[in-house]
């Protein structure tokens, strides 16, 4: 049996993802297969760009179990590939709070377009992140 959390637990929760990842925290977006978890090392996969969050990462508190994403500055691609997965660090670049999908359209982060070129412009669409335990 799963356990379940109260809607205020799973806000609570989410709150502490703006808490962990502090002021103007990187957003770094690669290719090939998503790690277990951030504590797990990137290996193979291609840092392919880095954008930067606004200071305040997320909007307000998450509310429904939903937290969102203030606006993310556009970034410069530094490599080719297929945007697969997304690590959130915290501003120092060295410190991982949270890993997720990266889509066009119904993931935790959206692109304007996953298949991404070197010099390409990449510019996120949406980034919210919903509990999984609703």
């Amino acid at each position: 049996m799963a356990i379940k959390y109260a809607t205020a637990l799973r806000n609570a929760q989410l709150d502490a993802v703006t808490s962990q990842a502090g002021t103007s925290a990187r957003l770094r977006i690669y290719n090939g297969t998503r790690p277990a978890n951030p504590n797990t090392a990137i290996t193979s996969q291609t840092m392919l760009v880095e954008l930067t969050c606004n200071a305040t990462a997320f909007a307000a508190a998450a509310s429904g179990g939903v937290l969102t994403a203030n606006a993310i500055s556009n970034g410069t691609a530094a490599a080719t590939g297929t945007a697969s997965w997304f690590r959130l660090w915290q501003s120092n670049g060295t410190t991982p709070v949270i890993d997720g999908d990266v889509g066009t359209s119904g993931s935790d982060l959206n692109l304007n377009n996953t298949s991404i070129a070197t010099g390409q412009t990449v510019s996120v669409t949406s980034f919210a992140i919903t509990d999984g335990n609703a």
